[in-house]
C-alpha cells in the first residue's frame, strides 16, 4: 500500500497542481468523474458534515443523528416525520441550480476525452439534469427522483419516477402535512429509492443496472489510461474515494479538507468549483 501525502508535504503551488491535473486529463483515454457531497455543496445544498452540520440544516432534528433520520425505521415508525425530511429534500434538489462546474466537466468529458462515466454517491440527480448521458451515470446510492415501496422487495421490485410527487412540509417541525406518496402496487407508503443507513428495504434494481453498464464500459478501458477526477468525497462514507483510487491510472482528488491521496496522485485542496475552473484555465 502506498504512503499518503502529508499535509506538510503539499508545498507545490496550487497552479502547478492544477496544471498537472490538466495535463493528465488531456492525455486520458477515458475519464471517471467521481462526485461526493462536496460537489453539491458548491451549488448551495447543505453540508451534513458532522452532527452539527446536519442540525444546522435541520434544527428541529437536534438531538438526533442524520443516520437516525435517513434510515428505514423512521419511515415505518413516523412516516410524516420521514417525509418531512424527504419532501423538503425533493423540493430543494429540484429548485437548486447546479453550479457552472457541471457544464465545464461535461465539455471535458464529451469534447476533450470522449469517453467518460460519472460515479456519484449524490442523490440529487444534478448530473442528468445538466445533460450528462443517463447511460453514463452510476448513482451508487440511488436517486431521490425515483420512488419505491417502503416494504422493499417484500412488495416487489417496482421503481418509478417521482415526477408529479410533491409533499407539503411544515418546516418548523419538518413534518409532512399533505397526503404521503403511496406505492403504485400495494398502496403502502412509498419512499425514495435511495440507499439508507442500515437499509433492509432497499430495492436495488435501478442501481444494479447502473453498475452493470459501468462495469461493461470500464472493461473496454481497464488496460488503458483511465484518469479519475474526484470531487468532494469525504471519509465518513468513502465509497467514491475508494472507487476512484481503485479504477484509475491517475487519480486527481479535489477536496478542500480531505484531499490527501497516494504519492502518485494529484491532490488539490480546493472546493469542487474552484478546482474545476482552475484546471479548465490550463485545458483551454
Amino acid at each position: 500500500m502506498q504512503a499518503e501525502v502529508r499535509k506538510e508535504d503539499l508545498i507545490e503551488p496550487h497552479l502547478a497542481r492544477l496544471k498537472r491535473a490538466a495535463e493528465a486529463i488531456s492525455r486520458a483515454d477515458a475519464l471517471i468523474i467521481g462526485a461526493g457531497a462536496g460537489m453539491s455543496v458548491d451549488s448551495g445544498l447543505p453540508d451534513y458534515r458532522g452532527t452539527t452540520g446536519f442540525w444546522k440544516a435541520y434544527p428541529p432534528f437536534r438531538g438526533r443523528t442524520y443516520q437516525q433520520i435517513a434510515g428505514p425505521q423512521l419511515i415505518r415508525d413516523d412516516p410524516e416525520q420521514a417525509w418531512g425530511f424527504y419532501g423538503h429534500c425533493l423540493s430543494l434538489y429540484r429548485s437548486t441550480v447546479p453550479h457552472a462546474g457541471f457544464q465545464i466537466l461535461k465539455r471535458w468529458a464529451e469534447q476533450l476525452v470522449g469517453e467518460y462515466f460519472v460515479f456519484t454517491s449524490n442523490i440529487d440527480g444534478h448530473f442528468e439534469r445538466e445533460g450528462f448521458a443517463p447511460e453514463r451515470i452510476y448513482e451508487v446510492h440511488g436517486s431521490i427522483h425515483f420512488m419505491q415501496c417502503s416494504r422493499g422487495l417484500a412488495c416487489g421490485p417496482s421503481i418509478w419516477p417521482a415526477d408529479g410527487i410533491s409533499v407539503d412540509v411544515d418546516e418548523t417541525e419538518f413534518r409532512a402535512v399533505s397526503p404521503l406518496p403511496k406505492c403504485i402496487k400495494c398502496d403502502a407508503i412509498a419512499r425514495p429509492n435511495i440507499l439508507l443507513f442500515g437499509d433492509d428495504a432497499w430495492v436495488p434494481m435501478r442501481t444494479v443496472e447502473h453498475e452493470d453498464r459501468y462495469e461493461e464500459w470500464f472493461a473496454k478501458f481497464k488496460s488503458k489510461n483511465v484518469v479519475a477526477i474526484e470531487f468532494g468525497a469525504g471519509l465518513a462514507v468513502p465509497t467514491v474515494r475508494v472507487e476512484c483510487q481503485k479504477r484509475s491510472k491517475t487519480l486527481i482528488r479535489v477536496n478542500p479538507r480531505d484531499y490527501l491521496a497516494s504519492v502518485d496522485s494529484i491532490s488539490i485542496p480546493l472546493n469542487a468549483l474552484e478546482g474545476i475552473r482552475g484546471i479548465d484555465k490550463f485545458l483551454r
